[in-house]
C-alpha cells in the first residue's frame, strides 16, 4: 500500500523532474539552433530562433485554451443548463480552494474530459456526453478532481509549453532541411558540422516528442493522485478509469494537438500508436490508485 506521506513525496518527486525534463527540451532546442548557426555560417539565425521560439511560446501560453476549446466545438454552460455537473465542480472547486473554473461540454459519445487556462484564475474544465451519461456521481467526481488537479498543479501551463517547444523544434528541423537541400548552404562551410546538423535535425524532433510524452504521462500521474487526495476515494477516479477502459476513449473527431490534454487517450490506434501516447496505460493508472492509502 501507498501512504498518504509516500503520495506527496511522489507528487514533490514528479514536479522535480517535470522540470528537468523542461530544462532538457531547451537544451535539445538550442543545441539544435546553434549547431545549425554554425553549419550555415549564419551567427545570426540562432538569434533569429531565439525570438521566433519566445514569440510561438507566448502566443501558445496566452491562446492556447481559447484554441483547445474551439478545435474541440466545446460550449460553455451555466448552472441552469446542467445542475449536476456544475455542482460538481463547484463543490471541488471549493474543496481545493479554487476559483470556479468556467464549464465547457463536448457533444461526443466517448467519455473523455480535459482542463486548460493557464492559471487557475482562467481554469476551465470541460467534459463529453458520453462522460456525463455513464459516470455515476462519484466516479464524475473522480474525473473533475482530476482535472482540477491539473489547474492546481499548472500542468496546464507545464503541457502548453511543452507542446510549443516541440512545435518549434520541428519547425526548425523543417527550416534548416529546406535551407540544405534547396542549396542554400554555403558549399563552402564546415560538410562534417553540416552533417552532424542534419543528424540533429532528424533526432530532435523525436528527442522532443519522446520529452512531451514524458511529461505528459508524468502529469496525469500527479493529477490522478492529486484528484484522489482532493475527494479521499481513490475508488471513484479508478472506477471511471475503468469504465473508460471498457467504452473506449476515442473522439469522433480528435485533434492531435490537443490530444496530451485529455483525462484519457482520445486518439484511436493500435500498440504501436500506445508507445507514443501521451497516456500512461489505464490498467497503471488504476493500479497506482488502489495502491493508495489514505
Amino acid at each position: 500500500m501507498v501512504k498518504l506521506e509516500h503520495m506527496y513525496e511522489q507528487i514533490t518527486s514528479n514536479k522535480r523532474r517535470t522540470f528537468v525534463l523542461l530544462f532538457s527540451f531547451l537544451v535539445v532546442l538550442w543545441g539544435l539552433a546553434w549547431l545549425i548557426s554554425k553549419a550555415t555560417g549564419r551567427p545570426g539565425v540562432l538569434f533569429v530562433i531565439g525570438i521566433f521560439s519566445l514569440s510561438y511560446a507566448i502566443f501558445s501560453y496566452f491562446a492556447g485554451s481559447r484554441l483547445a476549446l474551439t478545435v474541440n466545438r466545446a460550449k460553455a454552460i451555466q448552472k441552469k443548463d446542467n445542475p449536476r455537473l456544475w455542482r460538481i465542480v463547484e463543490n471541488l472547486a471549493i474543496t481545493e480552494g479554487l476559483p470556479m473554473p468556467k464549464v465547457y461540454i463536448m457533444d461526443d459519445p466517448a467519455p473523455n474530459a480535459f482542463a486548460t487556462g493557464r492559471n487557475p484564475e482562467h481554469g476551465v474544465v470541460c467534459v463529453t456526453t458520453g462522460l456525463m451519461d455513464i459516470m455515476e456521481d462519484n466516479e464524475l467526481e473522480g474525473v473533475i478532481a482530476h482535472e482540477l488537479g491539473h489547474i492546481k498543479n499548472y500542468d496546464i501551463r507545464v503541457n502548453t509549453i511543452a507542446f510549443a517547444l516541440v512545435g518549434i523544434i520541428s519547425l526548425i528541423a523543417d527550416y534548416f532541411f529546406n535551407f540544405t537541400f534547396l542549396g542554400g548552404r554555403d558549399r563552402g562551410g564546415n560538410n562534417q558540422l553540416a552533417i552532424l546538423a542534419i543528424v540533429a535535425a532528424i533526432l530532435a524532433p523525436l528527442a522532443a516528442t519522446l520529452l512531451q510524452l514524458a511529461i505528459s504521462r508524468r502529469r496525469e500521474y500527479l493529477a490522478d493522485a492529486t484528484g484522489a487526495l482532493t475527494t479521499r476515494y481513490p475508488e471513484g477516479l479508478a472506477a471511471a478509469l475503468e469504465k473508460i477502459g471498457k467504452f473506449g476513449s476515442a473522439l469522433r473527431r480528435p485533434n492531435t494537438s490537443t490530444a496530451h490534454m485529455f483525462f484519457a487517450n482520445p486518439l484511436k490506434g493500435g500498440a504501436i500508436a500506445g508507445l507514443f501516447s501521451t497516456h500512461p496505460p489505464i490498467e497503471a493508472r488504476v493500479r497506482a490508485l488502489r495502491e493508495m492509502e489514505l
